[in-house]
């Protein structure tokens, strides 16, 4: 059976937003955002922007001069970033394929990525597209996860989520943390990007409830398509029992989930 790794439709939206956003989108999206403002852009480009997360804190980041424009894929997620803003400040959210990019060359001094990259199909045709759209000297950072070993709460709900349906078990739980800087920095070169550096940031979460993170990543993700196409199980069957593996690894009531990413920044050079 084929996944769709992009459908973010339906409820999936609010899910995400809601359940996955505070707990292990937030941190990141605030580090990152730090990152973006201290290169001083004066025209920033979001792309993989989801329900504006990132987005939200770019533009608490930046200073109310700076052009900021969000992108995503999916018109459903980008209806919830719009939410985030005023009209007074200043962002323009719209959907854009990152594979194809609707802006003219040297449009940006800043393209800013979170959790985005791993999903791409042609990541290659991405990394070219995002060079084509800075100016001489703009900087691309975007972050990638860690794999399963560093972010067992992925691990665990992609193990049982795989034992309801041996023979055909849903990928999306494997995607994001499948994606190493060593490919990501060979492509980024052969784009001629320059400068390319990576640095590791390991946070720890506080989860009061394995129940809102485990209906996250059932609910807020293509993987509730996935098991009603295969059919046969509950989603609250499989969060049930993830919130079970949970406690077995973690212990019972509030507890610290160990999360790692590699955050990624290369150069367009100012000059050929």
């Amino acid at each position: 059976m084929k996944d769709d790794v992009a459908g973010f439709i339906g409820s999936i939206p609010q899910h995400y937003d809601q359940s996955l956003g505070p707990l292990i989108f937030a941190d990141y999206a605030v580090d990152i955002a730090r990152r973006v403002a201290a290169c001083k852009p004066a025209r920033v480009l979001e792309i993989a922007a989801g329900t504006g997360i990132l987005t939200r804190h770019l533009r608490d980041a930046l200073p109310s001069g700076v052009r900021l424009t969000a992108t995503d894929l999916n018109p459903p997620m980008l209806e919830i970033a719009r939410t985030r803003f005023r009209p007074v400040e200043q962002v323009e959210v719209r959907p854009a394929d990152a594979t194809a990019l609707p802006f003219a060359d040297a449009s940006f001094d800043a393209v800013v990525c979170q959790f985005g990259v791993m999903f791409f199909p042609d990541k290659d045709r991405s990394y070219r597209e995002v060079y084509r759209v800075l100016t001489p000297g703009g900087r691309y950072l975007f972050n990638i996860w860690d794999s399963h070993r560093h972010n067992p709460f992925g691990g665990i709900a992609h193990d049982v989520i795989g034992r309801f349906f041996p023979g055909d078990p849903p990928q999306f739980q494997r995607a994001p943390f499948s994606y190493r800087f060593e490919a990501a920095k060979d492509s980024l070169i052969d784009a001629a990007f320059a400068d390319v550096s990576a640095v590791v940031l390991q946070l720890e979460k506080d989860v009061p409830d394995p129940a809102i993170l485990a209906r996250g990543l059932v609910c807020g993700s293509p993987i509730i398509d996935q098991v009603h196409a295969r059919g046969g199980v509950e989603p609250e069957q499989i969060v049930a029992a993830i919130v079970q593996e949970y406690r077995r690894e973690f212990g019972t009531g509030s507890w610290r989930m160990p999360l790692q990413a590699t955050v990624i920044s290369a150069t367009k050079p100012a000059s050929p």
